[in-house]
């Protein structure tokens, strides 16, 4: 369970008057949001440092379409693009993994490269399927600066999902070497934290 913080925010005039109509979508470590008319969030943050990190991230993302649109950037808050669709983890509860969306998360892994991240890793509750199948990244942390050169967390929950053995199966159709580095770390990480790997 989340803790409880009070929060304190100035906006500017316009996110002010959107903020009249906004209703509470839910709380993370790191933040509070709203959303807002016109398809929109607000995500209001503890720390400056946060909010300033997590705002240039979607600045330097903007013409990648994995990543929402950022409209204000705040000293405390986000003015961003809503996305809709279906949080990865729960997508695969549902209807398991396939070829398709593992190449689609192989794609956007590739993405976070070509972005410049030294982190090549995400939580499966930070990715979104949207209705078009397309996978939508939230909440982007630590990209730039956290240097994960395979999708550890990622594979963590898949493996809690009972579905890891067949992702890495279809990662090595694409991509072998890939496949087996990966399978590798993960291994070892498994290993040194005393993970059980479900297969």
């Amino acid at each position: 369970m989340k803790a409880n913080y009070d929060y304190s925010v100035c906006f500017d005039k316009d996110t002010e008057k959107l903020f009249r109509e906004s209703k509470y979508l839910g709380q993370g470590n790191n933040g509070i949001v709203y959303d807002l008319p016109g398809n929109k969030i607000v995500k209001i943050f503890l720390k400056e440092k946060i909010c300033k990190a997590e705002g240039n991230t979607l600045k330097r993302t903007k013409k990648s379409k994995h990543f929402p649109k950022i409209y204000v950037h705040g000293k405390l808050y986000i003015v961003r693009e809503k996305v809709s669709g279906v949080r990865l983890d729960k997508y695969i509860k549902r209807n398991g993994i396939d070829k398709d969306l593992t190449i689609k998360i192989c794609n956007l892994l590739k993405e976070f490269k070509k972005l410049g991240f030294k982190k090549l890793d995400t939580r499966c509750r930070d990715v979104y399927i949207t209705e078009s199948g397309k996978l939508m990244l939230i909440d982007p942390k630590g990209c730039y600066t956290r240097k994960v050169d395979f999708p550890r967390h990622l594979m963590k929950k898949l493996n809690r999902l009972g579905v890891l053995d067949d992702f890495l199966d279809y990662v090595r159709e694409i991509d072998k070497v890939k496949a087996k580095y990966w399978q590798k770390e993960i291994e070892k990480y498994f290993k040194k934290k005393n993970i059980e790997y479900i297969k």
